[in-house]
């Protein structure tokens, strides 16, 4: 198949959320922008400070841009760096959930909260107590229930947070190594009023299917790296991510939102740029996976969102609808 036009071409953007409300696809992104800063492990090129929500009335279009949703300005809290989103809705309200490097440049995850799906956000003015990291998800069950998910290594700083506390001198570790599991992202149930977390944050485990061991250390094609995305099929609980520096989505299969989740197979193969960013949602019955590649600009950080139909077979397996373009240089 030829390769999927962009969401948008008029503002870079990227690690796009996307959900149904109201009968619409809405998608939150984050908004990518121009900078000198040159490309480093640090993520410092991701310079991102406000946030555009887009709305679709079905997923050919047309893109709807509802404009400046949330920005740095706004959070009392924010250092910089409004890295990516995601959003939810329970009791009437709509809730963006956001990680920003604070005053002390330690990433934090904050929530905003609208009367409408495209926002404005208001923001609480202090992040969400205990909190920490980068990529926010979230998931609200069939009963109610809400959980946020979270965490990132290498810049989103997750290798930092190994004892529950933060440990500046333990980011140029960068990840787990040796004979141990790779570093679990965190999931904690929210609160009723969806603004602070109703739990203790806990690991979510990622195991091998051959051991029944979590994933280990050294598996960089399996392992998780960012991006947790956690949705519903067949009343089973999917929980999807990005192996970073080996660029593929993967994803595992559990009975419970807090698992543990036993690896199934890659998603989606590199694309073009460092890696990808993504979201799943059902939507007038077909499923669909939002992404991004650097297409439009050939930069790392400046990306553009794009949608592939999935399909899942007689067990459960997710699949592209169609085969994925190959990369130019593979």
């Amino acid at each position: 198949m030829t390769d999927p036009k962009p969401m948008t071409s008029e503002l870079f953007t990227a690690d796009p959320s996307a959900h149904v409300f109201n009968g619409k696809l809405y998608v939150y992104p984050s908004h990518d922008r121009e900078t000198d800063i040159q490309d480093n492990d640090n993520g410092d090129q991701y310079d991102m400070n406000d946030y555009h929500v887009f709305s679709m009335p079905s997923v050919s279009g047309p893109v709807t841009d509802h404009g400046v949703a949330l920005t740095a300005a706004d959070i009392p809290w924010v250092g910089k760096q409004l890295w990516a989103p995601d959003a939810a809705s329970k009791n009437g309200k709509y809730y963006l959930y956001f990680p920003a490097r604070d005053k002390e440049g330690v990433f934090r995850v904050g929530v905003a909260e609208s009367d409408k799906p495209e926002g404005p956000f208001k923001p609480d003015p202090e992040p969400i107590k205990g909190s920490y990291s980068i990529d926010p998800a979230s998931f609200v069950d069939d009963d109610g229930q809400a959980y946020l998910y979270f965490g990132g290594i290498w810049g989103g700083q997750l290798q930092c947070w190994r004892t529950g506390e933060f440990k500046k001198d333990a980011y140029e570790t960068m990840e787990a190594s040796g004979d141990e599991p790779a570093l679990s992202p965190r999931v904690a149930k929210l609160s009723e009023d969806m603004h602070s977390f109703a739990s203790e944050v806990q690991d979510v485990k990622i195991l091998d299917p051959s051991t029944g061991k979590e994933i280990h250390a050294s598996d960089h094609k399996r392992r998780f790296f960012e991006a947790a995305w956690l949705h519903k099929y067949n009343g089973k609980y999917y929980f999807s991510y990005s192996t970073g520096d080996t660029h593929l989505l993967a994803y595992a299969i559990g009975d419970s939102p807090l698992g543990p989740f036993t690896y199934q197979d890659k998603i989606l193969e590199p694309v073009k740029g460092w890696t990808t960013h993504h979201s799943i949602v059902e939507f007038e019955s077909k499923w669909y996976l939002f992404y991004h590649d650097t297409s439009l600009s050939g930069k790392n950080h400046l990306r553009c969102v794009k949608i592939r139909e999935l399909v899942y077979d007689a067990e459960g397996k997710i699949k592209l609808k169609e085969p994925q373009p190959k990369v130019e240089g593979e």
